[in-house]
């Protein structure tokens, strides 16, 4: 893993440390309603955390490579 990619799996941990501070704090609020910030927060995190772990990379298919060979 690269340093990159900790950063940004640390900042992936960072934002939902956040989200999940903000979602608590709504506790003392009206309690029929939820944090939409909180979970915008949750949702980027996610994204961030599986692009840091690789989940968006691309990776091509074996026809794809046969077809970048015979070029």
């Amino acid at each position: 893993m690269t340093g990159g990619r900790i950063i940004e799996l640390v900042a992936a941990a960072v934002i939902l440390g956040a989200g999940v501070w903000l979602y608590r704090a709504r506790k003392d609020a009206d309690q029929s309603y939820g944090s939409q910030g909180a979970v915008l927060l949750f949702v980027v995190a996610a994204i961030l955390g599986v692009h840091a772990l690789g989940g968006l990379d691309y990776r091509p298919s074996s026809s794809e490579l046969e077809a970048a060979q015979r070029r």
